[in-house]
């Protein structure tokens, strides 16, 4: 199978638009994901996969601290920005949590300290201790077959 393929294959799989951030140095980075998940509740444990060519790997590295903002379905502007889909510079204003610098108005904002990490293919698996979580009622923004979606009324 090609790459394509393969892309194309993992594309079907549904998945809801998360931006990570991370603070070095008094400077906040984010990054569009969609390779999140919960991993453990007893810790209460989560990955994000972020590709070894990714500028987000090492801020993660030197932060050891990240934020998980799990987007609603009025933040794709917010998944554009941070996926470099917008060229024209856009001043992002973040919060805080615990410390960690999260996105207003994301359905969840989840703080994390990193616990370990793996290098899997060309990929890094980042698992994340949670240390706080905010969230709020809203839907969420999909991402399914390439293209931004949000849930149907039944």
């Amino acid at each position: 199978m090609d790459d394509r393929q393969f892309r194309n294959a993992m594309g079907k799989f549904a998945t809801g638009i998360t931006v990570v951030a991370v603070e070095v140095d008094g400077n906040i980075h984010g990054m569009t994901a969609n390779a999140f998940m919960s991993v453990s509740l007893n810790p209460k444990l989560v990955v994000v996969s972020i590709a070894e060519k990714a500028h987000m790997l090492e801020k993660i590295r030197q932060s050891r601290t990240f934020s998980v903002n799990i987007l609603s379905g009025d933040q794709q502007d917010m998944s554009m920005i941070f996926a470099g889909q917008v060229k024209d510079h856009q001043e992002v204003v973040f919060e805080r949590l615990n410390g960690v610098p999260v996105l207003p108005n994301a359905l969840a904002q989840i703080s994390c300290e990193v616990t370990n990490a793996y290098v899997e293919g060309d990929h890094t698996l980042f698992i994340g201790k949670v240390t706080d979580i905010q969230m709020k009622d809203s839907d969420p923004l999909i991402y399914y077959s390439g293209n931004y979606r949000r849930l149907a009324e039944e």
